[in-house]
């Protein structure tokens, strides 16, 4: 609908509702997408969607909102994180996994009151990290981790990202008050963060807690936004005249906007408190979310003054913790894998067992220390968990159901792919194949690594494909993708012609991407897409990297020492020299080509340009420094925050259309050089 109609003929309270239905609707979206890992609409869909909410918006500031879906986008960069001390210290809970240490509670509460009139609130106790939230006049200023308890790190801009967190209350509320809750990941949004670092050669995590810890302390905002973490508010530290319970500050919390767990139950008596933990000890398995336990809080806060606090805990609270759902099965065999990086990581293969409704065949064994712990022997029963919920585990060995005849695991010497002699370096773990050159999983997980979408994206090519040409002997190295010809892939079996030209189009497209992401795809051990963005940053050159200095490269920010003696140890090699030397020959970016820009003027500062079409006096690119220089933002596509749109020949008509209805104005070649005061004909170098 055009703005123009809406300014005309939609009333008021018609724009706000369309503005409120598009908020709703959105995050009901965002939801399902990164909780749910279930979308319901096109990717295409909610772009067009959040473009028309953002158009609203601009038109209409006086329905500012500051939970509105086009702001949970992130951006702050904050190198140090600030302290703050906690008034109220972050105290821990005791916690206990007996079911009579829980009811010795219970008779302590009533020895400590002198009666039975009481009541608790039970909670589930979520496997997540603790964060206090500070509101002002019903808005969010600040957002503090639990830290030592005494104070902790200041995460507001990325705390701000999470888009289940109303950052503005409603109704009435108090002009200050602090509330404390969970910041945690669904299971499957985990999973499938997971799968993404699988598909980079990346390290899995290893359980959601994690995750949601180091999420928050990321320096970029933007990089937290686009990790699906969500938050359940569970206590108001606040005194006020009106709210005289805890399940009345959940409710009141509730009608101000703030996210509360509906899995909430005022109990009278431990019986009922006993129930409610039986019930959830069975039913946790169905959350989307993981929960250790239950926490129980007495209702009444004038109770839980008369109980008051220990040096370490509220004596009116306590943590029942779930006993790990454990089995006991037959290890029938240890295989060995080899990762990309040459990496050798033991696996049990079990008797199939379920766990938490899941059946469990395997089970990491991370390293030949953890096998030597548990004293493993194949035919052993062991015991099995999963840690954290989610990765199944061996903790123990049955050791009255052991053959003694079964003789020690003695771990392997020689890689099970290549028979060659392993390594395993001073202070390190993990045992690792030394011989990349021609160790099959190690070759092929390397060319895989190199080709996906983060790193040379080459188009046509996807990790079959790589398995094929190598068993086909095309391949043995990153550089031979350079030396393939269309003729010679056309041979292949399953290879049709159009497949093959595309991918071999696909290649040749490669040597347009930039030099980070060429660093990244060369697979240096512990450098991922961030670090290579990094050092690409501070590197400008392969050669300025392939000569760094230990002391160099640790000077770069979260460059550590084991980061940086693997990349050492990499460009030492004289093997990913000559790789790097036939890459270069074939033309890839060892270069950051960013230039120095130099501001001009800030006739654009806080303008968003788009260029579309082709120009005569100027190359595309030139006209987006130009931008750049003059203070103005580059953007993609057109949107209601569009300020202004340089228009060459052949401008896409869809892109005209939309500027057209979206009144923005619209500037020729000349025009755009006139209002920065750029002149005609002169070629910017």
């Amino acid at each position: 609908m055009l703005l123009i109609f809406e300014k005309s003929f939609m009333h008021t309270t018609d724009i706000e509702n369309k503005i409120t239905q598009l908020r709703n609707n959105l995050s009901r979206y965002n939801y399902e997408y990164y909780v749910m890992a279930a979308p319901t609409i096109s990717d295409y869909e909610f772009d067009q969607l959040l473009e028309e909410l953002q158009r609203l918006e601009k038109a209409h500031p006086e329905f500012y909102d500051p939970d509105s879906p086009t702001l949970k986008v992130g951006g702050a960069i904050n190198k140090n994180f600030e302290n703050f001390t906690h008034q109220y210290p972050m105290l821990s809970l005791g916690n206990t996994y007996s079911e009579d240490e829980l009811r010795d509670f219970d008779q302590r509460i009533i020895k400590q009151l002198g009666h039975t009139d009481y009541e608790y609130v039970c909670e589930l106790k979520f496997d997540g990290l603790s964060i206090s939230l500070h509101y002002e006049n019903g808005q969010l200023i600040r957002a503090v981790t639990r830290g030592d308890g005494s104070k902790g790190d200041v995460v507001t801009d990325n705390v701000k990202t999470i888009k289940a967190l109303h950052t503005r209350m409603k109704g009435d509320y108090p002009l200050n008050f602090e509330v404390r809750g969970e910041i945690f990941m669904h299971r499957q949004a985990f999973d499938r963060l997971n799968q993404q670092r699988e598909e980079e050669g990346e390290p899995l995590y290893a359980n959601p807690r994690n995750v949601a810890s180091g999420t928050l302390k990321l320096q970029d905002s933007a990089d937290v936004a686009k990790r699906p973490l969500d938050i359940y508010l569970y206590q108001l530290i606040e005194k006020t005249d009106t709210i005289k319970t805890h399940a009345n500050s959940l409710n009141a919390m509730k009608a101000w906007g703030l996210k509360i767990s509906e899995h909430t139950k005022t109990c009278s008596n431990i019986e009922a408190v006993f129930n409610f933990i039986n019930y959830w000890d069975k039913e946790r398995k169905n959350l989307s979310y993981d929960i250790d336990g239950v926490v129980l809080k007495i209702n009444d806060y004038h109770q839980r003054e008369e109980l008051g606090f220990t040096a370490k805990s509220p004596r009116w609270a306590i943590a029942f913790k779930f006993k790990t759902e454990a089995a006991c099965t037959q290890l029938l065999s240890i295989a060995y894998q080899v990762g990309r990086t040459g990496s050798i990581t033991p696996v049990a293969n079990l008797q199939p067992v379920i766990l938490l409704g899941t059946t469990v065949k395997r089970a990491s064994l991370h390293n030949a220390n953890e096998i030597e712990r548990l004293d493993l022997r194949v035919g052993d029963y062991v015991y099995v968990e999963k840690g954290g919920e989610i990765i199944p585990k061996i903790t123990g060995v049955n050791l009255e159901k052991r053959n003694e005849a079964t003789p020690p695991l003695v771990y392997i010497t020689h890689c099970p792919e290549c028979q060659t002699e392993l390594v395993r370096k001073e202070g390190e773990a993990n045992h690792y194949c030394p011989n990349e050159v021609s160790c099959p999983p190690q070759v092929v997980g390397r060319i895989q690594h190199f080709i996906h979408r983060k790193a040379m994206d080459i188009n046509g090519m996807g990790d079959e494909t790589v398995q094929l040409l190598y068993e086909s002997g095309l391949l043995h190295n990153i550089a031979d993708l350079f030396d393939l010809k269309y003729e010679t892939v056309l041979q292949l079996d399953r290879m049709a012609e159009k497949s093959a030209q595309n991918l071999v189009d696909g290649i040749k497209a490669a040597v347009n991407i930039p030099y980070q992401r060429v660093l990244f795809g060369l697979g240096i051990r512990y450098v991922g897409e961030t670090v290579a963005k990094k050092l690409a940053a501070q590197f400008k050159t392969i050669e300025q990297l392939q000569t760094a200095s230990f002391e160099a490269l640790i000077a770069v920010d979260e460059i550590g020492e084991r980061i940086a003696e693997s990349i050492i140890e990499y460009f030492q090699n004289p093997y990913h020299a000559e790789q790097i030397a036939r890459l270069k020959a074939a033309g890839l970016q060892f270069e950051n080509m960013e230039k120095e820009k130099v501001m001009e003027s800030a006739i654009l500062a806080g303008k968003s340009v788009v260029i579309s079409g082709v120009f005569s006096q100027y190359s595309r690119d030139e006209i987006k420094h130009m931008v750049e220089i003059n203070g103005g933002k580059n953007a993609s596509g057109i949107t209601g925050k569009t300020d202004y749109v340089v228009a060459g020949e052949n401008m896409g008509p869809a892109k005209l259309e939309k500027a057209v209805q979206l009144n923005i104005p619209i500037l020729s070649e000349s025009e755009f050089l006139e209002l920065i005061g750029k002149p005609a004909n002169n070629t910017l170098l």
